[in-house]
């Protein structure tokens, strides 16, 4: 368990957040400014705040109350950066063991041979920082984090200096690290298929304040909650591989709904999170019929959220899950949309698009 709570101020910025957080990894989602990397550094004893808790089961980094302040270098943390920041003179084998030259004596450490497998670095050990790629000395860069022995692992921003490429080469890495290894994972982004895929917990974050809390599902999917504006916003639902088509579409069951994608490389069984944009969502008062779009859901309007421009944010309640629609006031108006109605998602043929698919947690025999 990850407490937090803290209250400090930078000019006329203040920051006023209190948050307990399950194990798994923890992401606090937010637009530029919202606090995200003050709270980061704050846990890594960069910043010390004007009064502040964190502790990691029990043991305190800090606890302003009580006069508990310890420097950086005894926190026993892994810290991510954005860029990797290998140390460039030495090989990737010298930099991993670096990581581990911090652990304490008779700490339970990972195992290096397990971590470099893991990472799938083994072929890079010999190799300088210089004649690496940017998602090859991220996995380092995560491999040096966890050698340390960490309580805690600080990831900030991980992806932002990486392109789409290298993006989703490392978050597989990144998903293997929530499900495989028992340390937690504070996490920052403001990407709302980065949250969708690595979260298991998201802290919402607007102006220094939290704005939800909760599973990845229930944040995301929440109008009212949404820290990063409209353009970005989207549901996740889970669905389960069902078989795989000749004709190259997977079809998959998410409660008792089929839904029909692009080829998914899984075998039947498989649990996979769809997230599902709200600008691909097209609502319907009435089933349709004679329209090329494969994947419908039925539900029931929950809440509808109306900001200060001419759109509207629909929450749809499906058996398959909620579903966000981005409309138009005047759509909502001439449909005679509101809580309680019943209503149609139609999600466009292109969408999810493949970056907003990812592996569950589980599978089936």
């Amino acid at each position: 368990m990850l407490r937090l709570a803290l209250t400090h101020r930078i000019g006329a910025f203040t920051l006023d957040v209190a948050f307990d957080a399950p194990p798994g990894v923890t992401v606090l989602f937010g637009r530029s400014g919202s606090g995200k990397t003050t709270i980061v550094n704050a846990v890594a004893g960069l910043v010390r705040p004007e009064q502040g808790l964190v502790s990691v089961d029990g043991w305190r980094l800090l606890d302003t109350a009580a006069a508990v302040d310890l420097p950086p270098h005894r926190r026993r943390l892994g810290y991510i950066f954005q860029e990797g920041r290998l140390f460039p003179h030495l090989t990737v084998r010298q930099n991993l063991s670096y990581g581990a030259w911090f652990a304490p004596k008779g700490a339970a450490r990972e195992d290096m041979g397990r971590v470099v497998e893991m990472l799938g670095i083994g072929p890079l050990l010999h190799r300088r920082p210089a004649g690496l790629s940017g998602g090859e000395r991220q996995r380092v860069a995560i491999g040096r984090a966890l050698l340390a022995a960490p309580k805690l692992i600080l990831a900030d921003e991980p992806l932002s200096a990486l392109d789409e490429a290298r993006k989703a080469e490392i978050l597989p890495y990144f998903e293997r690290l929530r499900d495989e290894v028992q340390v937690p994972i504070l996490y920052v982004s403001h990407s709302p298929a980065e949250v969708a895929r690595v979260a298991t917990t998201v802290v919402a974050l607007d102006a220094g304040r939290v704005t939800g809390i909760g599973p990845a599902f229930d944040v995301l999917g929440n109008p009212a909650l949404w820290p990063v504006g409209v353009r970005g916003a989207g549901a996740v639902i889970a669905a389960r591989l069902v078989c795989q088509h000749p004709d190259g579409l997977s079809e998959l069951e998410a409660g008792g709904i089929p839904l029909f994608l692009p080829r998914i490389r899984a075998e039947p069984g498989h649990l996979v999170r769809l997230r599902i944009a709200a600008h691909d969502v097209i609502l319907s008062c009435a089933r349709p019929v004679g329209l090329s779009a494969l994947n419908i859901l039925p539900g029931t309007i929950e809440a509808m959220h109306q900001g200060d421009g001419p759109g509207v944010m629909v929450r749809l309640v499906t058996p398959a899950g909620a579903v966000l629609a981005r409309i138009t006031r005047r759509s909502a108006q001439v449909m005679g949309l509101a809580p309680g109605k019943t209503a149609y998602a139609i999600l466009k043929s292109v969408a999810p698009a493949p970056e907003d698919v990812m592996p569950g947690t589980e599978t089936t025999g």
